[in-house]
């Protein structure tokens, strides 16, 4: 199923019309193939959100203190933020099936060592090994079916169902969490993420064809650079969330790794062979494509956290309904990510990503309208249809992000693309986490009583959300709505 590279998207008017392709349906191979690639994605995005719900359990369990007890987060989001572009490399040179066979079996092992781990050290050293194979299967699946599918609306519609899941996986994670925990215990979330894993395995290697881009040289320096850059910034903003901002190991890792990665620019600026092309980020859908979507993933992320906090601390509402709020988010993304291609169809998908944005924030500043006694309603009501916009802008993100490259360039665009997903998995929830828990704690201080304190910190979150959103969602419209990208061309029935 080899693609044929297309004309980028600035290379013709959005006015001109562009003649239906030939009618695609996808061929029961192509279907399994696409179940297969997606559910490892899913499995990753599951990863993020299924054991939040069950940290209370599992600490006293292996031992693990307050202090250490994001550990058993920040030890998987730490290896998948970091070494995504690497992995993402070494799959367009050492073969992108092989790269992620190698990932998702390491997952699958190291899912199982994390359910039986007997001890801390062992239970933490299973999740840096989930979050490595999660870091070479991500932005190797997305390559694979950036790669399988033809650029347009097969595509398009493969991307749409991908990122339907991934953003389902997140918040069905919270919700399985919860009723595994309460049912079989905290170790049989990491066990669903085994057997997951196990059944993909089993029937990946008879579906994946072997691809890959041109050899050369490894970009050792670029690799060194990014990986320790991206390491210090989500260590630093992972830890943030729990101790603050005032510790020097948060503030010395988080300008350590943001000077390493300004000294990757320079590296890859001088070399011959970079790991990232400066090129490719100079394209204006590539960058800002990307922008927008580690802002709304981070940003998406981040408002759940809020929203989870809200309904159980300040509205005192059970697990059970607030699973059910957040099950009807789910149900509004998995309609969001079906309209996206019809509307980047009818729009353009810049066009279409700007609008997913911009309505994601206005309805995020909507939040800002919650009081401590009520609110349940609005929570439902915008949070589902921010759900749905949120998928549209992942979907056209994904789209824009990767639309007239050569196959030899879809190893980097996607692993681009998935980096600015993980990250905004890895670092939205911290970032505005101690956002919101400083604010707290100087309301508190001041005397503001602690139900009002806790509203109060949580109003600057989603405040600093929204206005994320709507400043991205505002630039994208700026340079990508002016860059007469064309139509992603209708299917006929």
């Amino acid at each position: 199923m080899p693609t044929t590279a297309s004309a980028p998207e600035t290379a013709a008017p959005a006015s001109v019309p562009v003649s239906p392709p030939a009618a695609h349906r996808f061929t029961p191979r192509e279907i399994l193939l696409l179940v297969v690639l997606c559910a490892s994605q899913f499995l990753v995005a599951l990863d993020f959100s299924v054991l939040n719900v069950a940290l209370p359990v599992l600490g006293p369990d292996l031992g693990l203190g307050e202090a250490g007890l994001q550990w058993a987060v920040t030890a998987f989001a730490l290896p998948t933020g970091s070494f995504l572009l690497l992995f993402g490399r070494l799959g367009d040179q050492l073969g992108r099936r092989r790269t992620f066979l190698t990932g998702l079996a390491l997952f699958t092992g190291a899912s199982v060592l994390a359910a039986l781990a007997p001890t801390a050290p062992l239970f933490l050293a299973g999740r840096a090994l989930q979050g490595l194979g999660a870091a070479a299967l991500v932005p190797t699946g997305m390559a694979l079916i950036t790669t399988s599918f033809a650029e347009g609306p097969e595509r398009t519609k493969a991307l749409s169902i991908n990122g339907s899941l991934m953003a389902l996986g997140f918040t069905v994670g919270m919700v399985v969490g919860g009723v595994l925990t309460d049912t079989l215990g905290w170790r049989s979330t990491m066990g669903l993420l085994g057997v997951g894993g196990l059944l993909v395995l089993l029937v990946a290697p008879r579906l994946l064809t072997e691809s890959r881009g041109a050899r050369t040289r490894l970009d050792v320096p670029g690799a060194l650079t990014v990986t320790g850059g991206l390491f210090g910034v989500v260590y630093g903003l992972s830890t943030a969330a729990e101790e603050g901002f005032g510790r020097p190991d948060v503030l010395g890792a988080i300008v350590a790794g943001l000077l390493l990665l300004v000294a990757f620019v320079r590296v890859e600026a001088r070399s011959a062979e970079p790991l990232l092309p400066l090129s490719l980020l100079r394209r204006p859908t590539v960058a800002f494509g990307n922008l927008a979507g580690l802002a709304t993933v981070s940003m998406m992320t981040a408002v759940v956290f809020l929203m989870t906090l809200y309904l159980q601390e300040l509205l005192d509402v059970s697990p059970l309904v607030s699973g059910l709020v957040f099950g009807v988010q789910g149900l509004a993304s998995v309609a969001g990510g079906a309209l996206a291609p019809r509307l980047a169809r009818r729009f353009g998908a810049p066009r279409t990503l700007a609008l997913g944005l911009l309505g994601q924030g206005v309805l995020t500043a909507a939040l800002l309208g919650l009081g401590t006694e009520r609110g349940l309603w609005l929570v439902v009501l915008a949070i589902s249809l921010a759900s749905g916009l949120h998928l549209v802008a992942v979907v056209t993100y994904g789209v824009t992000a990767t639309s007239g490259l050569d196959d030899a360039d879809q190893g980097r665009a996607t692993s681009l693309v998935t980096s600015a997903m993980q990250l905004g998995l890895a670092l939205g929830i911290p970032l505005l986490s101690a956002l919101s828990v400083g604010r707290a704690a100087a309301l508190r201080d001041a005397g503001t009583p602690a139900a009002e304190a806790a509203l109060g910190g949580i109003k600057l979150g989603l405040a600093a959300d929204a206005a994320v959103l709507l400043a991205v969602g505002a630039l994208v419209a700026l340079v990508l709505g002016r860059t007469r990208a064309a139509r992603v061309p209708r299917e006929t029935a």
